[in-house]
């Protein structure tokens, strides 16, 4: 039985995650993200894509040449989005830190997606802290989602307890 999805009204200033479209819509903004681990740094960037999908707060792929030298390691393991295409696995280290699989990227995007090639998103969830704009980002509930919740959208988001069916 799918649970019912009552969407949050948007202040003004905000955005809804049910009206991002399906299938996903990609576009470049005008932002400033900054990601630390083990207390350092490892990426401070104003070059930033996002992708905006139904139900998800925005995830955030950002230039992987922007990331500090030796900071981004291949990982194992892939997944599969049916729009964006064969996902491969990063893992982040900085010092003493490491962030297992903490970062993917799209190495082929699928058509519609080629803003993705070159570009490496990250877990919040799993560094010191991500942000944009000077804000900390709150990662998206569950394992597996990557999106980033900022004071700019609403929900509910997908991978709350209850939303499997959405």
């Amino acid at each position: 039985m799918r649970t019912p999805v009552t969407p949050i009204r948007p202040a003004d200033g905000q955005e809804s995650v049910w009206d991002y479209p399906r299938p996903p819509l990609i576009e470049q903004i005008d932002a400033r993200v900054r990601i630390r681990l083990g207390g350092t740094v490892i990426v401070d960037t104003r070059d930033v894509v996002r992708v905006l999908e139904t139900s998800h707060p925005p995830v955030y792929y950002l230039p992987i040449a922007d990331f500090s030298p030796g900071s981004v390691i291949p990982a194992a393991g892939s997944s599969f989005c049916e729009f964006k295409g064969s996902a491969r696995y990063f893992s982040l280290t900085s010092g003493d830190a490491t962030a297992e699989r903490a970062a993917w990227t799209y190495p082929t995007p699928e058509p519609g997606y080629e803003l993705l090639r070159d570009r490496v998103a990250v877990y919040a969830g799993q560094v010191d802290d991500a942000s944009v704009d000077g804000e900390i980002v709150v990662p998206q509930p569950g394992g597996f989602y990557g999106g980033w919740i900022t004071s700019t959208v609403v929900g509910p988001f997908k991978g709350e307890p209850g939303t499997l069916g959405w």
